[in-house]
């Protein structure tokens, strides 16, 4: 697959290390702006984090010129996050012709920090020929 330019991926230090299979692998080293106020990771954060590696699983799995995007998410935090390197292994649950199941872990030193559950659609753009 040809590498993809993920501009808010970048601007939020996120790395995808892995996807393959319906599965992904994603990083985020804490700095000083992931913080907020009380000097803990946003919430946010782990959020973008887990919706993302979720869409890095799902990726993979498209047919050529389906793109998909996220419809819902819940998220549970389980742990307040400190600092260190948060690592979010994400899954495909289910997937079918028009919406998939998705699920992210989030650890922080193999302690589980946060689980996300999301559906994400799954579409052509219009005008986009059948692959």
């Amino acid at each position: 697959m040809e590498s993809v330019k993920l501009r808010f991926v970048e601007h939020v230090g996120m790395q995808i290390e892995a996807q393959a299979g319906g599965r992904s692998r994603s990083t985020l080293e804490v700095a000083a702006f992931h913080r907020n106020s009380t000097g803990r990771v946003h919430g946010g954060v782990t959020f973008t984090l887990a919706d993302t590696g979720m869409g890095a699983a799902l990726y993979p799995t498209l047919e050529p010129g389906e793109l998909c995007a996220t419809i819902e998410i819940k998220i549970n935090y389980f742990k307040p996050v400190l600092g260190g390197q948060l690592v979010c292994l994400s899954e495909v649950v289910n997937k079918g012709r028009r919406v998939a199941n998705m699920e992210s872990s989030v650890y922080v030193d193999d302690v589980l920090v946060a689980r996300a559950s999301g559906s994400f659609a799954i579409f052509r753009p219009a005008g986009a020929e059948p692959g």
